[in-house]
């Protein structure tokens, strides 16, 4: 990649376009089925109502990667926490530090916003995730066990 510029930003919903490809993509890699108007919606709507965070990397000007981060509080730190939901950088950019700068971003972001911490969770199988996680100081959870209940919507 020399000569490239490689930058990461915070994504607007001027940016949908070049973000919702990458995160229908992401929805493809956790098997399921390929469906960009429902990206785009899914995107606006979380960027309209200031209910998520969107971190977009580029190579040259192009969409590469992107983080999505969801605001939480922590009652027994009595304070804001971020969890990172989504994190996803396009094959074509893959094996050139995208996710690592994507991650540090996220980092900078929760520091600047006063966080306690940043939470995420990744497939057992996904051993690439765990080790980039791992390298970055995370913290595999040893206390607590987690559940979840699935409603129906």
């Amino acid at each position: 990649m020399a000569g490239t510029v490689v930058s990461v930003r915070y994504a607007s919903l001027d940016d949908l376009d070049a973000v919702a490809p990458l995160f229908d993509a992401y929805r493809v890699f956790y098997e399921l089925p390929s469906d960009l108007t429902l990206a785009r919606n899914y995107l606006a709507e979380r960027l309209a109502k200031l209910q998520s965070v969107v971190l977009l990397a580029e190579i040259d000007g192009q969409a590469a990667g992107f983080i999505q981060l969801y605001p939480g509080f922590c009652s027994l730190a009595a304070a804001p926490f971020w969890t990172l939901y989504d994190l996803f950088v396009a094959e074509t950019a893959r094996g050139h530090g995208i996710a690592r700068l994507l991650m540090e971003k996220a980092r900078q972001h929760g520091e600047a916003t006063g966080a306690v911490r940043i939470d995420l969770s990744t497939a057992h199988s996904n051993t690439t995730a765990q080790a980039l996680y791992e390298s970055l100081g995370y913290e595999m959870d040893q206390t607590y066990r987690y559940y979840s209940l699935p409603l129906t919507r």
